[in-house]
């Protein structure tokens, strides 16, 4: 275990934005290719637009993390919420790979007295710290939307990515055995 509460905070980010991360991934992996492109409405985003802004945030957010602005001058943000053509599911998710790899690659370079560090986004000063909450809560909300979007879309074809409805008993009576048997 880290030795430092910053090192332990800064495995714990990783443990959290991989878990976010794996979470949207098994709601991928129930979509056909076409559901990727539905919206519900005119003013809803689709699961390939909610991943094209990710990106964009990523990218934008991480590059260059520690010296440069988190809004970088060439990020066109209204773009990322219109797919002007028509990618496919692979190029999403290169566009989803490709912006988890520069998050990764950015907190993993981190030091625990980089926390108190300051950058900007959008020229307002935050901590690393903060920057780094900030991230982790905006690429949960929007996460959050696309698993509300893919369980809509399969509807009672969902396979649950958490605990099943009518399953909390028994996977907690599982955990507590696993427990008592470790003792």
């Amino acid at each position: 275990m880290p030795e430092t509460l910053a090192a332990q905070y800064l495995d714990e980010t990783q443990r959290q934005l991989r878990g976010h991360k794996r979470l949207a991934e098994g709601a991928f992996a129930q979509l056909r290719d076409d559901e990727f492109f539905v919206a519900l409405d005119p003013e809803a985003n689709s699961i390939a637009t909610l991943v094209k802004h990710l990106a964009g945030n990523m990218r934008s957010r991480f590059t260059d993390f520690l010296t440069s602005d988190g809004e970088k001058p060439d990020r066109h943000r209204d773009q990322e919420f219109e797919l002007s053509v028509h990618p496919t599911r692979k190029e999403v998710m290169r566009w989803w790979e490709e912006g988890w790899q520069i998050v990764f690659s950015a907190i993993s370079s981190l030091k625990g007295e980089d926390l108190e560090r300051a950058v900007t986004i959008r020229g307002e000063p935050h901590t690393v710290l903060q920057a780094v909450n900030r991230q982790i809560a905006h690429y949960a909300y929007h996460i959050g939307q696309i698993v509300f979007l893919a369980k809509h879309l399969r509807s009672g074809e969902w396979q649950s990515l958490s605990i099943p409805r009518g399953k909390s008993e028994e996977v907690n009576e599982r955990a507590m055995a696993k427990r008592r048997a470790g003792q």
